[in-house]
């Protein structure tokens, strides 16, 4: 099993990087990349596959609400997605490897990988193997993680070497209107921890008394938590959580 450099462990990581539009930087941007690195945090970010295949940072499965235009991402080209405006800036949509060039390791970067099929199965791996292929050679501190046990899986096999964990939560019905419950209910239990070689979960922060949590910790997992909004609920959750993702607010960094 793979394990998490200490830089993951020093500083808060900044959700989605530094991000706020009134200051032109918006989520996942170029932008809030370089202000999270110059304001010294960590960055997480997201990942979703383009039409031909490449690993683009992007949240949403739909462009409409960050870039003004209809449609799925997966229907654009990476040239295409780099020339459309993310709104609130003059930046295109970059793609991973841009990313990780820009960062060359002044920063701990936690990255998800989107769950592409919609119910959190098999994936076919197009997405994964485009995150492999970018971060051969990247020698910086990253890890990788998905909500989808499955998609952990296959970067056990396509990046051996990265440390990996799985993304979690109590999954409420209403945050996950599109899961079956018999999916939520298995999902809720984290029973791939093992199976997919995880070496920490990131876990929703008002469900970090969850006794699963509890478990997994005892066992030697390191504990993240998303997102946190205030510092009043980041000195709650740091009585239980190793390091917080955060937005909406700075938060401090430890001496």
């Amino acid at each position: 099993m793979t394990t998490l450099p200490a830089d993951f462990f020093r500083q808060p990581i900044a959700h989605r990087g530094l991000h706020d539009v009134a200051a032109a930087r918006p989520e996942n941007s170029r932008a809030a990349i370089r202000a999270a690195i110059a304001a010294g945090y960590g960055i997480e970010l997201d990942l979703q596959l383009s039409r031909d295949g490449r690993a683009m940072v992007f949240h949403d499965y739909d462009m409409t609400r960050l870039t003004g235009t209809n449609g799925p991402i997966q229907q654009r080209t990476a040239d295409e997605l780099n020339t459309m405006t993310l709104l609130g800036s003059d930046e295109g949509i970059p793609t991973f490897s841009e990313v990780l060039e820009l960062v060359a390791g002044r920063a701990p970067l936690l990255v998800e990988l989107k769950d592409q099929h919609g119910q959190m199965g098999i994936t076919n791996g197009a997405l994964e193997q485009a995150t492999a292929k970018d971060l051969h050679g990247y020698a910086g501190p990253l890890a990788l993680m998905s909500f989808n046990p499955n998609s952990v899986v296959q970067l056990a096999e396509l990046a051996p070497n990265v440390p990996r964990g799985i993304v979690t939560s109590h999954y409420p019905a209403e945050d996950w209107l599109l899961l079956r419950e018999s999916t939520r209910a298995h999902l809720r239990t984290i029973p791939d921890y093992e199976r997919a070689g995880a070496c920490f979960i990131s876990h929703k922060v008002d469900d970090l008394t969850s006794p699963r949590v509890a478990e997994l910790k005892e066992a030697g997992a390191h504990l993240f938590c998303w997102t946190v909004r205030s510092r009043e609920q980041e000195v709650q959750a740091r009585k239980v959580a190793d390091n917080i993702t955060f937005e909406s607010y700075l938060a401090p960094i430890p001496a």
